[in-house]
């Protein structure tokens, strides 16, 4: 008997969506909890540290699209076993290098665009395909897990960077990824149902949908934009956090915690942010992320002490959480469902070309000025243009429902 749509079967299937985006998400936040012991033995600037991190992002992004075709076509248990590879061989070779250049190949290539890819955008896309009545607290959940893996990998990793090094501590994390994924990987077989689509009526005009009244490529475009911008801002904590408290004096165990804390208050935003999506939609829950994230961002610049830094660390996690899941509710609620796999590719992975540079953007403008305070101006004026963006949006979509137009 095959699965159906809000079955036990596919909130039983969420569960193990979540367990593989817990573990294969954890290169992301991996990487910023080792870039101070990189580029102490490296010798390297503050942005060429980065650039590992820039380097993985861009292949996570670029490899959702592909992850996300190959979902479409194969199922999610193929590219989830592509990523069990990835990440496997990635840790190791990472582990291995002998410079910061070979470090940031084998995030970008392996981690980044054959192992995190295939545990992110296909996840997310195929658990919206699976839930009707509660899709957004179910996408909400499955996409908590990346956050999860920043609240549990990164005291992890900073423990075993101060018992066995950062070397060691990346074999054992490749061995792990390696013999976990694949196992949970032969749990998610089973293909979505099919959408029931009804028939048209003889004779009836066939309207082509136009999301927000803008073509298929504009709609997609915008919402690419969106992503990178809101992305832009979103990464100056994450991938900075660490290395910010080491330069205020505090440690980067205290920066390790606080960018737990940050990460798990954004497994509770994500949840909240789904029960709100299921009430409000998408655009609606993107626009309130868009304000809230730009008001935590204001208040790192002014606020340095320790205290401070915990507290706005947890704000920032619960105010950004559900701005990334909100896309792929967008994507559902706009365009067609058989190409969900592609098109929530491309939009995260555009979220995900966005953290990317913003990490390394973030660590530039902190060579050139001494200063963290500039490039958090900076991650303000990108979320400014991720709000306009979403503002425009939701009016387009106001405006056509008063008019009486439905798609």
């Amino acid at each position: 008997m095959p699965h159906t749509v809000d079955s036990r079967y596919a909130w039983m299937r969420l569960m193990v969506t979540l367990a593989l985006m817990t573990i294969g998400s954890g290169g992301m936040y991996i990487v910023s909890v080792v870039l101070p012991s990189v580029q102490a033995e490296f010798g390297v600037a503050r942005a060429d540290a980065s650039l590992p991190y820039t380097a993985m992002m861009i292949g996570f992004g670029v490899g959702g699209i592909l992850m996300g075709r190959l979902a479409d076509r194969f199922g999610v248990m193929v590219p989830v076993l592509i990523g069990a590879v990835g990440l496997g061989t990635g840790f190791l070779a990472a582990g291995s290098a002998s410079n910061i250049w070979w470090f940031s190949v084998a995030h970008g290539v392996l981690i980044g665009l054959l192992g995190c890819s295939a545990t992110f955008a296909p996840l997310v896309a195929d658990t919206s395909l699976w839930f009707e009545r509660r899709r957004g607290i179910a996408v909400a959940v499955c996409a908590s897990g990346n956050y999860l893996a920043g609240a549990i990998w990164p005291p992890i990793t900073q423990h075993f960077i101060e018992a066995v090094g950062w070397r060691h501590t990346y074999f054992g994390i490749g061995a792990f990824c390696a013999i976990s994924l694949p196992l949970l990987a032969l749990m998610m077989r089973p293909r979505p149902p099919r959408p029931v689509v009804a028939p048209v009526a003889s004779g009836a005009p066939v309207v082509l949908a136009r999301p927000f009244g803008f073509s298929m490529g504009q709609a997609q475009a915008l919402l690419c934009v969106a992503g990178v911008a809101c992305c832009v801002a979103m990464s100056m904590p994450q991938v900075h956090i660490v290395a910010y408290c080491g330069d205020l004096g505090y440690g980067a165990a205290r920066g390790a915690e606080m960018l737990s804390l940050m990460l798990a208050c954004g497994i509770v935003s994500r949840l909240v942010s789904g029960v709100i999506c299921d009430r409000i939609g998408g655009l609606r829950t993107l626009l309130l992320g868009s304000v809230l994230q730009g008001v935590a961002l204001l208040l790192f610049i002014p606020f340095d002490g320790l205290v401070s830094l915990y507290v706005i660390s947890a704000l920032f996690g619960l105010f950004q959480g559900g701005i990334v899941p909100s896309y792929a509710i967008i994507v559902r609620e706009h365009f067609p469902p058989a190409e969900a796999g592609a098109r929530v590719g491309t939009v995260l992975m555009f979220t995900l070309l966005g953290m990317a540079m913003g990490g390394w953007m973030s660590g530039k403008v902190f060579d050139l000025t001494g200063s963290y305070d500039a490039a958090f101006l900076n991650g303000v004026a990108w979320n400014a243009l991720n709000l306009g963006i979403a503002l425009m949006l939701w009016r387009r979509v106001r405006r056509r429902q008063a008019a009486g137009v439905t798609n």
